[in-house]
């Protein structure tokens, strides 16, 4: 109830999977992960002896990583007042108590700077973060629209453009491109890999190079970054560019994007009636109007969203950016990326959930559609021109234009026109309902497409 952050407070429980990934204890952990890592690698290159048992242990201190570990490397800060100088200080306490291993804790932190550690312990846990628990969840969004376009796949619909009456689609069409849209980013997503350096103070690895000249150090720096599974960026300064995290803020941003697009056309619908919502007991829509059943999950969404986006952009724009060398403001600012990601997962859940009680009123739908007999002018007109027809757009929209016509003055209209009579009985059975066009089989295709790459996604994990 005194959490500053609706995150940790109202929200905590939805966005708990998070912890895991972007609380303090979670980076010790990841700066610890590495640490250990480059002190493996680091003997066996050197040739000190490392036995089977020694790489189980080192690697048991952070498979097993506590809270009361994270708290050992906060007490030590007290005194360094430096948070990577005292995981290295906790490593080493750690190690020393290890009889094969006491003799070469002062290999731990060896030749490194901070951001050394610091920029793959992030590389690490964005990935395990983006893979755990922000495209499983995309999936799910994915595999709950693939199911309402293939149950809406034939739904005729009032198409709306400019918001006005337009020729007719089908629902599951329009949540097909949705589908699409979505499926596309997921994928880019899915194959992105997030960078990492190990280059040294300016970037030079002078260090390594100057205490083992024998060794090359270039090919240690790649071959232990992509262990990592993260893609090695070899030419920096201090610090890794961020270019890599810039491009999946802003791909993630693009993902949040299609959703609010999602959401306002959900919105939308549900305020035309085309959706009904499933009412829960107990539950009240309205202080004052106790009539009211209102698409919150969708709002909920749409303001989370743009919460994330926010984020997203500032940190695309400004992590970018470093002065000469290196300076520390990219520092304050990494230690947010999970509110980005809090946000994201939070709307995630909220748009699922408004999926979820969605009703669909065919009927309502229906005689929507059926009110609009002028959508069938753009069928005319093309046939009519496909006939050689002089003028035929001009007639129709003198016919139509801001005007009300049923399917009695279409056929009035047909009557006048000297047409072979199969076309005449071709446009004479015609309805807004049955002048949807491929749109069933548009929507079969993204219900695949979505289908596939969700697949894909579950493979990855």
């Amino acid at each position: 109830m005194k959490a500053i952050s609706p995150l940790d407070g109202r929200y905590r429980e939805k966005v708990k999977p998070l912890a895991d990934f972007f609380s303090e204890a979670a980076l010790h952990r990841y700066r610890v992960r590495v640490e250990i890592e480059y002190f493996i690698k680091l003997k066996k290159i050197l040739g000190f002896p490392l036995e089977n048992r020694d790489v189980l242990f080192l690697r048991a201190i952070f498979e097993d990583f506590s809270e009361a570990d994270a708290l050992s490397i906060r007490e030590i800060e007290r005194t360094t007042n430096h948070d990577l100088k005292a995981v290295e200080y906790f490593l080493k306490e750690r190690i020393g108590t290890f009889d094969s291993l006491r003799s070469s804790i002062e290999l731990v932190h060896l030749g490194l700077t901070s951001e050394d550690t610091n920029n793959l312990a992030y590389g690490c846990l964005l990935t395990d973060a983006l893979h755990e628990v922000l495209l499983p969840k995309l999936a799910e969004l994915l595999k709950a629209l693939c199911t309402l376009a293939e149950n809406s796949k034939g739904v005729a619909m009032l198409g709306r453009t400019h918001g006005q009456s337009a020729s007719p689609t089908t629902l599951g069409k329009e949540i097909g491109v949705f589908i699409m849209r979505l499926a596309g980013q997921l994928s880019g997503l899915n194959s992105l890999r997030f960078a990492g350096k190990l280059t040294g103070a300016t970037g030079t690895m002078g260090a390594q190079l100057i205490a083992y000249p024998s060794i090359d150090w270039l090919a240690f720096s790649k071959d232990f970054v992509e262990g990592l599974e993260l893609e090695a960026v070899m030419v920096t300064t201090q610090i890794e560019p961020h270019d890599r995290l810039a491009e999946f803020c802003d791909r993630l941003r693009h993902v949040n994007n299609i959703l609010l697009d999602l959401d306002q056309d959900l919105w939308r619908y549900i305020s035309d009636g085309y959706f009904l919502q499933k009412v829960v007991e107990g539950e009240i829509g309205s202080s004052a109007m106790p009539h009211k059943v209102n698409p919150i999950d969708f709002e909920n969404s749409e303001g989370n969203l743009g919460l994330s986006n926010s984020l997203l952009v500032f940190f695309s724009e400004k992590l970018t950016k470093s002065r000469l060398q290196r300076d520390l403001s990219d520092s304050t600012v990494q230690r947010n990326l999970g509110v980005a990601f809090g946000y994201s997962l939070l709307a995630y859940e909220s748009t699922l959930k408004g999926l979820s009680r969605l009703l669909l009123d065919e009927k309502r739908i229906g005689a929507d559609l059926e009110g609009r007999p002028e959508v069938l002018a753009e069928a005319y007109q093309t046939v009519l021109r496909a006939e050689g027809r002089a003028l035929p757009y001009e007639k129709i929209k003198q016919l139509t234009r801001g005007k009300k016509i049923t399917l009695e003055g279409w056929r009035a209209f047909l009557e006048e026109q000297v047409l072979e009579p199969s076309l005449k009985q071709r446009l004479l059975e015609l309805t807004p309902a049955s002048y949807v066009g491929y749109a069933p089989r548009l929507a079969e295709l993204a219900v695949d497409n979505g289908r596939e790459i969700i697949a894909k996604l579950e493979e990855k994990r």
